[in-house]
């Protein structure tokens, strides 16, 4: 097995974040060792995780054309291994395209079946269709003498997204429903969530899933379990503050600018993003959505 020049997370380290990617990788992508035969590459800001096994190796999210062949030179300059399988996390193009040059490179595709019909209708050329689907809640995927559990809560952020556990380094990847340290939802209006969904996944994954550690499919490369806490108890605090002002029968033009979290301000982009976020609350308040 050949030995990239990635970073290893300790447990002090990968909290600190004070470490430098590979100096091959571009300034747009980077490579960081998480653990033994476990990786984590991003690309532009998005994000995937790797695990290197004695039999071969299992990906995610491709991310783009351009992402996917970066994320094949990493691979090859850490292992001769065989590129065995690719995990999409969920349907959204802006993580899953670009992944052709992973098959050609043997490998076989795997999302939850309620991705199918996402896939379908809307196809995009770019996004390898998936060979192997599962249903239910769980599914383990094992190689080499690892195991990654991919991990379905229902709907939150989509109604397909999956979340991977590796046991050995008791870490989740988590796409999309936790950023660390900052307020949620990308555009910050939040499409495609189902807020109550969302609380409840989140609470899911605190209760019922064993880990210390998060790997987030955008921003740090690894971030405390406290993090998952952090983003529930801050949609918990905007629900129920734009609740409170619909009971007072705050006119509605008014509730946004009523709506102030204190204790989440050092949030990043709480100042762009919080009152998006609290006007996807009113959405869901005014038509149960």
């Amino acid at each position: 097995m050949k030995l990239g020049r990635c970073i290893l997370f300790t447990v002090s380290a990968a909290l600190s974040l004070t470490a430098h990617a590979r100096e091959a990788t571009p300034v747009s992508a980077k490579t960081h060792r998480i653990g033994p035969g476990v990786y984590t590459f991003s690309h532009e800001g998005a994000r995937n995780i790797f695990l290197v096994t004695a039999a071969g190796v299992i990906a995610t999210d491709p991310i783009s054309k351009e992402a996917a062949a970066l994320l094949l030179t990493e691979i090859r300059a850490i292992t001769d291994q065989p590129i065995r399988y690719v995990v999409y996390s969920h349907q959204h193009w802006d993580h899953v395209k670009g992944g052709q040059i992973l098959k050609d490179a043997g490998a076989t595709f795997i999302s939850h079946h309620h991705c199918m019909k996402h896939f379908h209708r809307h196809v995009n050329p770019d996004v390898v269709q998936p060979d192997v689907t599962f249903e239910g809640a769980s599914y383990d995927l094992t190689l080499g003498g690892r195991t990654l559990e991919l991990r379905y809560f229902g709907r939150n952020h989509g109604d397909c997204l999956i979340v991977m556990r590796i046991p050995e380094e008791k870490a989740v990847f988590i796409v999309d429903l936790v950023t660390p340290g900052g307020v949620s939802g990308g555009s910050g209006w939040m499409n495609d969530y189902y807020p109550k969904d969302y609380i409840r996944s989140l609470q899911a994954i605190e209760e019922q899933l064993d880990f210390q550690h998060m790997i987030g499919g955008h921003g740090a490369p690894i971030a405390p379990k406290s993090a998952v806490t952090e983003r529930r108890l801050y949609l918990e605090a905007l629900m129920a503050a734009v609740k409170a002002e619909l009971d007072k029968g705050t006119p509605r033009g008014e509730i946004l600018e009523n709506i102030d979290l204190p204790e989440f301000r050092h949030l990043r982009n709480y100042d762009t993003h919080m009152k998006l976020n609290a006007e996807r609350m009113l959405v869901y308040y005014a038509i149960g959505w």
